[in-house]
């Protein structure tokens, strides 16, 4: 596993968006990735057939890490593999990703999306569609870290940052005056739930007992803090860093102090669209993996940030994004990262291989919070749901060098900020070795 940027990636000179709209998608590719031609190959199945389809609906919740379908998009990367008619579609919240999954693009929803890692299991186990399933594959991961937990200016005088338990005094005043402690995450039993939970049980603070964890979509997060609607709240970026520019709050932690490089947000597929377009999955997955290599180039940081923040995405000022992906962390009570090695990734250390072993530890933790049985077979949806096998002839089609391909689907022993281990060979010891559960 490695942390650096790929040998092969060399720097680009910049294109504002006008000279984007000007030359094109496929013109602006060729302009951007000019002089890495010998990296990525001039067509993908230039040796055997193409894709089975041109295009596909593919949906977007305003977040930072979903850049890479984003970039696909605006660079022409789809159309490089002969998916011109790939469109990218915001969604305004995670209900709304999963109701237009569930109808598909033929129902007037949609065929894939930038979706939270544990929701394509709850589809295809039904436990979010009205017990009806609708089978997913997960084809990529498509980042690492970049989620942060932002609370309130009055949690300063507790200096609540990795330790949640920091927070006890404050929470205790308050329920003993009769107020309810609210919280907020994206999506129940979803990354930013988790990550929450995780936090506050580490600092022996019972997530379901101890306050009340409310569901806000990622982009009225900060809305809501400024009406005084919550406490606190898991995202992703760059909505915490907005907190801070408008003085609403601060960063407690960044998700990735808690478990370095862990797995953030996959793309993911209806399972029936892959198996009818196989080599169109391919494609598609290919031109992902190529806007992540672009992503992680720091000389692109500039240019990236300027698409994603435009009015045809997150409408967020360029500053909002742009600071923290560089890993520059202001966390707003005093604390500075410079360069932190916690900052999102998207290609780099593995971040866009799905690794089973990952899969695992959010259905053991979903487990854990009761929101999935106990009696669920895991290794079993995983093999249904996990399509590693697409991401690897993705990543030979977008000639990525055999080093950067990881050999096996298992990361190995996970180690996290609270002492905790989890060993994808035995995921039970994991549960039993923690203290608040529902299990």
């Amino acid at each position: 596993m490695t942390d650096s940027h790929d040998d092969d990636t060399r720097t680009t000179p910049a294109l504002n968006r006008r000279s984007f709209v000007q030359l094109g998608g496929a013109a602006a590719t060729t302009a951007l990735f000019g002089a890495i031609n010998t990296a990525f190959p001039s067509g993908a199945f230039a040796a055997g057939a193409g894709p089975e389809i041109k295009g596909a609906k593919l949906g977007f919740i305003a977040l930072t890490d979903s850049s890479p379908l984003i970039i696909a998009k605006e660079l022409g990367l789809f159309a490089k593999y002969g998916m011109p008619d790939v469109e990218v579609l915001k969604q305004a919240s995670w209900g709304a990703t999963r109701d237009n999954l569930v109808l598909g693009a033929g129902g007037g929803g949609i065929d894939g999306a930038h979706i939270l890692t544990p929701m394509p299991y709850f589809l295809t186990l039904g436990t979010i569609n009205q017990g009806k399933p609708v089978p997913m594959n997960i084809l990529a991961r498509l980042n690492v870290n970049g989620q942060g937990i932002s609370v309130e200016k009055e949690y300063l005088t507790a200096k609540a940052d990795l330790n949640a338990a920091k927070m006890k005094g404050i929470i205790a005043k308050r329920k003993a005056a009769g107020n309810k402690i609210t919280m907020a995450m994206t999506f129940p039993g979803g990354t930013h739930d988790l990550w929450i939970r995780y936090w506050l049980a580490a600092g022996g603070i019972d997530p379901d007992k101890d306050l009340e964890l409310i569901t806000i979509p990622p982009a009225q997060m900060v809305a809501n803090m400024k009406a005084n609607t919550m406490e606190a709240f898991c995202v992703g970026e760059p909505w915490n860093d907005q907190l801070i520019a408008q003085g609403i709050g601060y960063s407690a932690v960044s998700t990735g102090q808690m478990w370095m490089n862990h797995p953030e947000k996959s793309f993911a597929m209806r399972a029936d669209w892959v198996a009818k377009y196989p080599r169109a999955a391919v494609a598609i997955t290919a031109a992902v993996i190529e806007a992540q290599r672009w992503c992680d180039v720091p000389a692109n940081i500039p240019k990236l940030a300027q698409i994603v923040g435009g009015r045809d995405w997150l409408k967020v000022p360029v500053t909002d994004i742009q600071d923290r992906l560089a890993g520059n962390f202001t966390m707003g009570d005093g604390r500075v990262f410079k360069n932190a090695p916690f900052k999102m990734k998207f290609f780099a250390a593995n971040a866009s291989f799905p690794y089973k072993s990952h899969d695992l530890w959010f259905l053991t933790e979903d487990q854990r919070w009761g929101k999935l049985p106990m009696t669920l077979d895991k290794s079993a949806v995983i093999a249904k749901v996990n399509r590693s096998d697409i991401w690897r002839k993705a990543a030979a089609a977008a000639k990525v060098p055999a080093n950067l391909i990881p050999k096996g689907e298992s990361r190995g022993v996970e180690k996290f900020f609270d002492g905790k281990v989890f060993d994808p060979g035995n995921p039970d010891a994991y549960l039993k070795s923690l203290a608040i559960k529902r299990v």
